[in-house]
């Protein structure tokens, strides 16, 4: 048993190794025929998409076949990537520095976007099953399924080595004091909350779609974020460390590999609770605790505070001052008042009234 591990562990590891150097040597070949007999089988002209390594997220997965994986490729001007979209998956906003891409949808309907660059206007498509999209080279564009069932997509590229740059993570991994300055400072400390929320690529889609095929996002991992060194640490972050790490609980896989798998990185639900709420607000908390409190934070703090300090204090002075006019009104009404068998009779009795005889002082 160990014996078979550890020797499929050695394979693999002759499979990575030998790859770069066969690239180097097919980059160096003088000619086609040079290149085939380096390529000596003929499975060397095979990519099996389905046992691939895949970029995976909670929406989703993909799998490129270039010369870091294909060398086949070498010298031959493409590459090829195909997508498994899950239910409202989305393949997030990204370039190609250096390909024209061309996609063609298989199955269900995606919408899709792309802007050229500065000054060019922004080309939205709904794109069917049997269609396809081009995507010029360096555009930023994205992928989204509209459906609440699986699709999957087939995009070919005019480079090799195709590159891919996803603009959120990118973005955001630029120096944190230059990212909030770009926002129209914003401030280092609300940057670095926002590039640790930012989810892996497949994510999970729109809100709309989402409330419409009853999916709930959670469970978003975030491991493709930039790597930080001295230059463009985040606040507090020491250089080579991750930092800002928010809490995952995501464990299975994503679309993908072979028949559709079922990933749990989402949950279908008919009925909504509050768990949604009460998780945010704790993992809220959870952040305040890690990266303390902002300046703006602070002072929304301090003016609803305020506010709720003269708030309190108007209503002690309206609670008063009503109990002393009631309290003026009740003495009133008790000075005037009294009883009915008193009624019409004098406060001090005579001595009529008492049934007895005058005093007479000369008796």
């Amino acid at each position: 048993m160990l014996s078979s591990l550890f020797l499929t562990l050695s394979l693999a590891a002759g499979v990575f190794a030998q790859a770069p150097s066969k690239v180097a040597a097919l980059r160096d070949a003088a000619t086609q025929v040079d290149r085939l007999k380096i390529l000596d089988k003929d499975s060397d002209f095979v990519f099996n998409f389905l046992n691939a390594t895949a970029t995976k997220g909670a929406g989703g997965s993909a799998v490129g076949a270039t010369v870091a994986n294909f060398p086949a490729l070498v010298n031959n001007g493409m590459a090829m990537t195909i997508g498994f979209l899950g239910p409202c998956g989305m393949n997030t906003p990204h370039t190609h520095p250096r390909a024209t891409e061309i996609l063609y949808v298989v199955n269900g309907t995606i919408s899709s976007g792309l802007i050229a660059e500065n000054g060019a206007r922004f080309i939205f498509n709904t794109v069917p099953a049997g269609s396809a999209m081009l995507f010029p080279k360096g555009s930023i564009h994205f992928q989204q399924n509209e459906g609440c069932d699986p699709i999957t997509f087939v995009a070919a590229l005019n480079n090799e080595d195709p590159g891919v740059e996803s603009i959120a993570q990118r973005y955001f991994g630029l120096p944190p004091d230059v990212v909030a300055a770009s926002l129209g400072d914003l401030g280092v400390q609300e940057v670095a909350g926002l590039e640790a929320m930012i989810p892996d690529n497949i994510a999970l889609g729109t809100q709309e779609c989402l409330d419409r095929c009853g999916i709930k996002r959670q469970g978003q991992l975030t491991t493709q974020r930039q790597p930080r060194n001295a230059n463009n640490a985040l606040p507090g972050q020491s250089s080579g460390s991750s930092g800002w790490a928010p809490p995952t609980t995501s464990t299975s896989t994503s679309y993908g590999g072979g028949a559709y798998a079922t990933s749990t990185h989402y949950t279908r639900n008919t009925q909504q609770t509050g768990g949604a709420l009460f998780g945010a607000l704790a993992e809220d908390a959870q952040t305040i605790a890690t990266k303390g409190v902002s300046d703006s934070v602070l002072i929304a703090l301090v003016v609803v505070v305020g506010v709720m300090g003269a708030g309190y204090l108007v209503l002690a002075v309206v609670y008063f001052v009503s109990r002393h006019r009631r309290r003026g009104a009740a003495e009133k009404a008790n000075r005037w008042y009294v009883r009915p068998e008193m009624a019409g009779r004098s406060l001090v009795p005579t001595v009529e009234e008492r049934g007895e005889e005058k005093y007479d002082p000369a008796a």
